[in-house]
């Protein structure tokens, strides 16, 4: 089934009401406004003449009744490959917005086709600030340029990189390309190119002034650094001990995991969402595994829903942990980080007994879980869930109550809930600023809706905010475990649907089809009808989501991942700007990131 595609003079009532219809109102009579596509995952979905696409952005962001205030993600697709596209109006690329609005609690998305002679967009970084690494990344993976950027030039990849990573004709894997050699020339090059220059950024050098003239002093901060938690580097302009500015420098890390997933069968790709962010396990996998469900149809048993859940809890507690101990240890207490990491290890014991895995536990799977609760997992859980409170309470009178933590966090970092909607901030850095939004709660998914529990929040988007939320949501998970625990349902850990379970093994000896199906099924994979769908779900550090889009393949055609800690490190500069050097690395613990997620 092709996504279905109304053009403005054949729409249906049902496109043409709510959000369509104002877009309708507003631009539909001077031709801006192209189509109306229909997606598997809801999403109103329209496509705007490249022309008119700055107007419609800052109508949608400013003028519109309950607006879209917030830049939730931007990326592109190449769409010279694409066979099932039936009435849309595609050209070679296409780049998406994707847009969000608290008031409606509702997505938006619109699209516009460039075509091979005009591979170029006006820039949005003056209506939404966070714009400018994902155009950036745009750029990197496919060449579209923005007309307006400041600083258009690669983001995740070398400078001197040829080629675009996300293009259809660039190779995946390494063995598709000549042998990598770093002759002396090319190594003077490649150092060369990470020497910082000022101008390029438009950072002066000197500091001007009717009373005085001074140089400025850019210190270079990773990418190899302790404080960095990963291959991270940040240059500082400093005037004295005060950061006047920041330019990071990501990309270290990244493995191109989208492209991965072009080449991976739906199934396949699974244990290539646990290296996302490495602390988060199941977590990662299940955004991906929600987004195929709902392209292919499935329905979750609600055995495996409760499943999910509870084991996403206790991920989220393992990697909290993780960041509540590195963060202590960011501004001097070396203690908690080893009393942290040994509690970790509990949870990793229980997640091994139950996944088999411990960090990459490669354990959901389209339409349910890899397989049913071990004996006795009832018992590890109780003994964790009882336990765990007590030291708990330790850690709030270790950590929380240190009044050299609070000298060192309190004021330091201040975020306002204005500027975290308009940089993309989710998850415990948005409900630091005030904000009680969880997708648990507002937008719930895999069964969140039965489950009793609160959103933590606090009001001044400090370094010390972000610690108390996390504190907080730590509570949090030990109750929804202990609900999961007192009320797991009976029934099968999967769904019995073909695309997500092969023919049961004892019927394959039986007759010769559904042999062949259980092989195709096995060594093949599914084959998931055309369509798109996006599914975000409340990760450890913010909303995760995947972006999925089938061509009638057992591939991807195309898979974005938009991760929260790629959104939250371009913030950095923002909070640490006007603060002394010696705060930054209490700005970047309170931010919680992983340089996997980042990077991707």
């Amino acid at each position: 089934m092709t996504p279905r595609v109304s053009t403005l003079g054949d729409a249906s009532i049902g496109e043409q009401t709510g959000l369509v219809s104002e877009l309708l109102a507003h631009c539909g009579s001077d031709g801006a406004l192209v189509a109306v596509q229909s997606t598997k995952d809801g999403i109103p979905t329209v496509w705007i003449k490249r022309q008119h696409l700055y107007d419609v952005l800052r109508y949608v962001k400013s003028e519109l009744s309950r607006p879209f205030p917030m830049l939730f993600d931007l990326s592109a697709t190449d769409e010279r490959l694409r066979r099932n596209h039936d009435g849309l109006p595609i050209g070679t690329f296409t780049v998406f917005y994707h847009l969000f609005s608290f008031d409606r609690n509702q997505s938006l998305r619109i699209k516009v086709a460039l075509d091979g002679a005009s591979l170029s967009l006006p820039s949005s970084i003056d209506l939404w600030p966070n714009a400018d690494w994902y155009e950036r990344e745009i750029f990197d993976m496919f060449g579209i340029r923005f007309e307006g950027h400041p600083f258009l030039r690669r983001l995740l990849m070398p400078s001197w990189w040829e080629g675009y990573p996300l293009r259809k004709d660039h190779p995946s894997r390494a063995t598709e390309v000549g042998l990598f050699q770093l002759p002396p020339e090319k190594l003077v090059m490649t150092q060369d190119a990470l020497q910082f220059k000022p101008e390029e950024w438009g950072l002066p050098r000197t500091y001007h002034d009717r009373d005085s003239d001074f140089d400025y002093m850019f210190i270079n901060l990773g990418p190899a650094h302790t404080g960095t938690h990963g291959v991270l580097r940040l240059v500082a302009q400093l005037a004295g001990e005060e950061i006047v500015n920041i330019v990071p420098d990501i990309g270290f890390h990244h493995r191109s995991q989208e492209k991965i997933a072009e080449r991976q069968t739906w199934h396949t790709f699974i244990p290539y969402t646990d290296r996302i962010d490495y602390l988060q396990g199941v977590l990662n996998e299940m955004p991906y595994c929600l987004a195929v469900e709902r392209l292919a149809g499935i329905t979750v048993p609600p055995r495996a829903q409760v499943i999910r859940v509870m084991m996403s809890e206790f991920y989220r507690i393992a990697s909290h942990l993780v960041w509540y101990g590195t963060f202590a240890g960011d501004v001097g207490a070396l203690s908690p980080v080893f009393y942290m990491f040994n509690d970790r290890e509990r949870i990793l014991s229980i997640v091994e007994a139950v996944c088999g895995g411990r960090m990459h536990p490669n354990w959901l799977r389209i339409g349910g879980v890899a397989r049913d609760l071990p004996v006795g997992w009832d018992q590890l859980v109780r003994q964790f869930i009882d336990w765990f409170p007590e030291r708990l309470d330790d850690y709030e009178r270790l950590v929380m109550d240190n009044p050299i933590l609070k000298q060192r966090t309190v004021g330091i970092g201040v975020l306002s809930l204005e500027d975290a909607i308009a940089w993309g901030a989710t998850g415990p850095m948005l409900r630091a600023c005030g904000l009680p939004w969880d997708l648990r709660k507002v937008r719930p998914y895999s069964g969140y809706e039965q489950f009793d529990f609160e959103v933590p929040t606090a009001s001044n988007g400090d370094c010390y905010d972000r610690a108390v939320v996390h504190m907080l949501e730590l509570r949090q998970s030990l109750r929804i475990i202990r609900q999961c625990l007192d009320s797991m349902p009976s029934g099968p850990y999967t769904s019995l649907d073909p695309l997500a379970t092969p023919p049961l093994k004892q019927h394959t000896m039986q007759d010769i089809e559904t042999l062949i199906n259980h092989f195709v099924g096995v060594s093949w994979g599914p084959i998931l009808p055309p369509g798109e769908a996006e599914v975000s779900t409340e990760s450890s550090k913010g909303q995760t989501s995947y972006y999925l889009t089938s061509d009638g393949s057992q591939f991807s055609y195309r898979t974005r991942i938009r991760t929260p800690s790629f959104a939250h490190i371009q913030m950095v500069p923002l909070m640490a700007k006007g603060e002394l050097l010696s705060d930054l690395l209490a700005v970047l613990g309170s931010v919680d990131y992983v340089l996997s997620d980042v990077d991707r």
